[in-house]
């Protein structure tokens, strides 16, 4: 579907949020050039862009965490200029992000004070969201990740906002409370309030989205109604004209591999795991298929060393290994690289440092750090990632896709030859994910052996030779990348036969 034409000020009379010519530069770098927005009463309305397109900049500016440089904020019909999230908040708008807000050492209930936030209104919209009955006494510390998300946005929802800002907060939540979101989103519609929804998965725009507002390199360059076949045009606006290239970088699946075995994993158990067994060979992408909590993290923590296995073996060389600490299972030439980003970087320290840090031991091992050496093979790592920004920038700086591209560059300068994959494309666009799966197959073609999970299963074939399925902690199916489509994949992560094997079964049976 095409572009929405550009809007008549008639359009901007109905509105309840514009945002004209907004601009942003931190410095050298522009965040944002010229982004316009136009949400109208009553639509849940997408902000959509690649990773550094601009949209936490322009969330930001719209909810009083930054000042823009240029342009205007129209709110109900009234120029606006909030210097303070808390101005924001007051006059109707607060956005929900994906990493939780609470303060983790205080109960739920003494940040909702610190907050002024409503307890009545708090407690309703927590039936809502089928929380009835939570303790507010609870720390937050000791709560999951979606729990604290759903607890982001009842808090949000208490002040009763006129427009609320959902940025990417289904990103870290199961399928069922996705749908309680949604559904808490389509009764703010339906009273005439007003959603912009921030989210990588298409899927959830087009189920939830009126519209989408497309932004690029700090421009807004389109309006699309993503229902009814938007989502391509969604994606060429986001990529313009490298579309064609990057959507070429996730060809078709990868040959089966013949390489040496990088690493055997023999009847290993931990905690949901149970008795797995299967080789990674190096020259393979090999790709993990399961829904949440078939032990999956368990499988990556105990190969890392991030935990150590109740039974079982990991075999590396032709050699059983015990990894005690991440540091052993990187002396063994296996690294992680996870989806929490923040917990895999020094996000205070630049690019440079974060990459050259695995070179520190390597490089200086026969004597002092060579900074030539090191200062090639990190310049070499970020041109070959395509990380859009200087060497010397601060990684807390950069687009979330970026941040995990200098994960990837930190083990690929170090020239480790066993990735351990962890939903590394988690929270990232489009864009930037077929890069990243591109570059995998890049790796895994010149002899490195990466194992990959992904929580999207619809991307397992982007990058992988050969998928196992795991179910309930057990290895229930593997299958060549050119056989693992979206449907067997769904079935084998479910626990159901494939339907050649359901059809012989039955034909035993008769």
């Amino acid at each position: 579907m095409a572009a929405v034409p550009n809007e008549t000020p008639d359009a901007d009379s109905r509105a309840l949020l514009v945002a004209s010519g907004l601009a942003k530069h931190f410095g050298p770098v522009v965040a944002l050039r010229s982004a316009d927005l136009r949400v109208r009463p009553g639509e849940i309305h997408a902000l959509m862009g690649a990773n550094g397109a601009g949209k936490s900049t322009l969330v930001k500016i719209l909810t009083g965490a930054l000042t823009a440089d240029a342009g205007t904020i129209t709110l109900g019909g009234r120029t606006r200029t909030f210097r303070s999230t808390s101005e924001a908040r007051k006059a109707g708008l607060i956005c929900v992000y994906q990493d939780p807000s609470l303060l983790p050492d205080l109960t739920v209930l003494q940040n909702l004070k610190l907050t002024a936030t409503p307890i009545s209104n708090f407690r309703r919209y927590l039936v809502e969201l089928g929380m009835a009955g939570f303790d507010l006494q609870s720390m937050p510390r000791e709560l999951a990740r979606p729990t604290l998300s759903l607890l982001d946005l009842a808090r949000a929802l208490a002040i009763e906002p006129q427009v609320l800002l959902l940025d990417e907060i289904t990103a870290s939540l199961p399928a069922d409370l996705t749908v309680r979101v949604f559904n808490v989103a389509r009764q703010l519609r339906a009273e005439g309030r007003s959603v912009i929804f921030i989210s990588h998965r298409l899927a959830e725009v087009s189920a939830l989205c009126d519209r989408a507002t497309v932004l690029r390199d700090g421009k807004t360059v389109g309006v699309v109604e993503p229902a009814q076949g938007g989502e391509e045009r969604i994606v060429k606006l986001m990529l313009g004209p490298v579309a064609d290239e990057v959507a070429a970088e996730a060809a078709s699946p990868g040959a089966p591999a013949t390489g040496a075995v990088a690493v055997e994993v023999r009847d290993l158990k931990a905690g949901t795991l149970d008795g797995v067994t299967f080789t990674l060979r190096f020259g393979e992408v090999l790709g993990v298929a399961a829904l949440e909590g078939q032990g999956q993290e368990e499988l990556f923590n105990c190969l890392a060393g991030v935990r150590r296995p109740e039974s079982g073996q990991i075999v590396v060389g032709g050699s059983p290994r015990s990894f005690h600490h991440p540091a052993d299972a990187i002396r063994a030439g296996m690294v992680l690289i996870p989806a929490d980003r923040v917990q895999a970087l020094l996000r205070q320290r630049s690019v440079r440092e974060n990459v050259a840090l695995p070179l520190v031991n390597r490089i200086s091992r026969w004597g002092p750090i060579n900074p030539r050496r090191e200062k090639r093979r990190v310049e070499t790592a970020v041109k070959r990632l395509q990380i859009d920004t200087r060497v010397t920038s601060e990684v807390r700086r950069l687009s979330g896709g970026n941040q995990q591209k200098v994960g990837i560059a930190r083990w690929l300068a170090g020239g480790f030859k066993t990735l351990l994959c962890f939903d590394p494309t988690r929270g990232i666009d489009i864009g930037t994910k077929r890069q990243i799966y591109g570059l995998v197959k890049e790796l895994a073609a010149n002899g490195s052996a990466v194992l990959l999970f992904t929580s999207e299963l619809p991307e397992i074939q982007l990058a992988c030779n050969r998928v196992i399925v795991l179910f309930g902690g057990k290895l229930v199916d593997e299958m060549p990348a050119s056989e693992a489509d979206e449907q067997a994949l769904l079935r084998a992560a479910h626990g159901l036969h494939s339907e050649a094997e359901a059809e012989a079964q039955s034909q035993e049976g008769a």
